[in-house]
């Protein structure tokens, strides 16, 4: 099977798994009004949705630098995601469906390090690029799923709504006992303590410790934004779950179609003017925000905040791959177990924002933004760990 069968069969892969998990957008203010929860309980569905994903990333890398056959293991996630999925859709009350997305959100969280890590290892040259195309697959989920999710709302409960959206992931698993065997095999090796003990020190300090600071705040900017933006729409503008959906999708559609166009600039270019230029363009727009303009100079300003964070995200995490300069599965793992661990706590704190005013939320969003701005603008690009091997004493 030719490399760019497999990518497109990748990026398929990363829109059905991503499907449910991006459905949530719609389904869990639905939720929230159903069960008449206030915002701050509204991120923390989120929050902890996010939280019980981040806990499969690092082992899924792991695994993915480790396991010689890496096309079982991404067959496996499509299962763990239709299983649970299904099983939350039958959730009776808030805690139980908090613990059961978390535990279906492991699933989709497992394909990221696996299926991103097989594609950089196999793609040095262009990582951001082939990560950008990779991301296409999620962000169209991240933008079909609320729309399908909007319109299936006004017709069904949220648990039909989410049994329905895993329809893709079941389909897309059955190809994948095909496509699997394309995936080439990698030579088996037990995990060593003296390797993660080696990675482990390329992030706790120096450089390693401020880009860690940077993929969390950028994400916390980001969640910021997703987990509000339906229930400020709904609140202040009175949206319906259609409106609202059309609305977010749209948002997120400039993002997921400059992705692997940024992605390649910054292979290019270099990964700081393009991780600077995203984060500052987004906490102007927020800026904006905090003054609550008319709906439309809302809208516009959702689009290019929400559209410029979405865009970078192929470099940010080209930018750790090239800073760890080894183990791709791994760093990736714990890559995303920071976006979607530590990020995930935008969510929650935006929403206890919100509990104070919508100015404030956007505030905090705009505060998180500009300081991932900052924190890229000082940031020291590069296979720092590789020199770090050479040179030690450039770690500390």
């Amino acid at each position: 099977m030719k490399k760019r069968t497999v990518l497109t069969w990748f990026a398929l892969g990363h829109f059905a798994n991503d499907l449910p998990i991006a459905s949530l957008w719609l389904i869990v203010p639905t939720v929230g009004i159903a069960m008449e929860l206030s915002p701050a309980e509204v991120g923390l569905l989120f929050t902890l949705c996010n939280i019980g994903g981040a806990l499969a990333y690092l082992p899924a890398g792991i695994l993915a630098d480790h396991v010689s056959n890496r096309g079982r293991l991404l067959v496996g996630t499509f299962w763990w995601v239709v299983v649970g999925y299904l099983l939350a859709a039958m959730a009776p009350e808030f805690w139980s469906l908090a613990l059961l997305l978390a535990l279906a959100g492991m699933g989709d969280a497992a394909w990221h390090p696996i299926a991103t890590g097989v594609l950089t290892r196999d793609n040095k040259e262009r990582r951001a690029q082939v990560l950008g195309i990779h991301a296409i697959g999620g962000s169209f989920a991240e933008v079909l799923a609320p729309l399908a999710a909007g319109f299936l709302l006004a017709y069904v409960d949220w648990r039909d709504a989410l049994a329905l959206s895993v329809l893709p992931a079941a389909f897309v698993g059955l190809c994948f006992f095909w496509v699997a065997r394309a995936i080439p095999r990698v030579e088996r090796k037990a995990v060593s303590k003296h390797d993660m003990l080696g990675l482990l020190n390329t992030w706790r300090r120096g450089n390693g410790l401020r880009m860690v600071a940077m993929i969390c705040l950028y994400n916390m900017a980001l969640m910021a934004l997703l987990s509000m933006i339906p229930l400020y729409l709904a609140e202040q503008h009175g949206f319906g779950p259609e409106a609202a959906g059309i609305a977010f999708s749209a948002m997120l559609i400039v993002g997921t179609l400059a992705q692997p166009w940024v992605g390649k600039i910054s292979d290019i270019a270099g990964r700081r003017p393009v991780v600077v230029f995203g984060n500052l363009t987004a906490a102007l727009a927020i800026s904006l925000m905090v003054f609550q303009p008319s709906l439309w100079a809302m809208l516009t300003a959702m689009v290019i905040a929400v559209g410029a964070l979405d865009a970078i995200r192929a470099a940010v995490l080209a930018g750790a791959v090239d800073h760890a300069g080894r183990s791709e599965g791994t760093t990736l793992g714990l890559a995303f177990a920071l976006l979607d661990g530590i990020g995930a706590l935008g969510a929650v704190l935006a929403g206890i924002a919100a509990g104070f005013s919508w100015p404030h939320m956007f505030v905090l969003a705009a505060v998180l933004s500009l300081s991932a701005a900052a924190l890229g603008f000082i940031m020291v690009f590069g296979d720092s760990a590789a020199s770090a091997d050479e040179h030690p004493e450039a770690g500390s």
